[in-house]
């Protein structure tokens, strides 16, 4: 059985690698030839991505949470 630092590295690649490719395709939505969206429509979308992202990024940077109702002396 892989460890928990292996069992991360193996699923995040493919994670990352699914989205990465995902967003790909929706920078394709830029090109006009094929679509028509207003700047505010562009703009929403890419407001989304980042609030996205911003949420991964606070999960990654949290410390663990504690028990706030629980009582000890150390």
């Amino acid at each position: 059985m892989a460890n928990k630092s292996d069992k991360f590295k193996r699923i995040a690649e493919k994670r990352v690698n699914l989205v990465l490719d995902k967003m790909r395709l929706i920078g394709n939505l830029s090109d006009t030839r094929y679509y028509e969206y207003s700047n505010e429509d562009a703009q929403k979308v890419v407001r989304a991505l980042k609030k996205g992202l911003n949420e991964i990024d606070s999960k990654f940077k949290a410390k663990k949470k504690t028990d706030t109702n629980s009582f000890t002396f150390k």
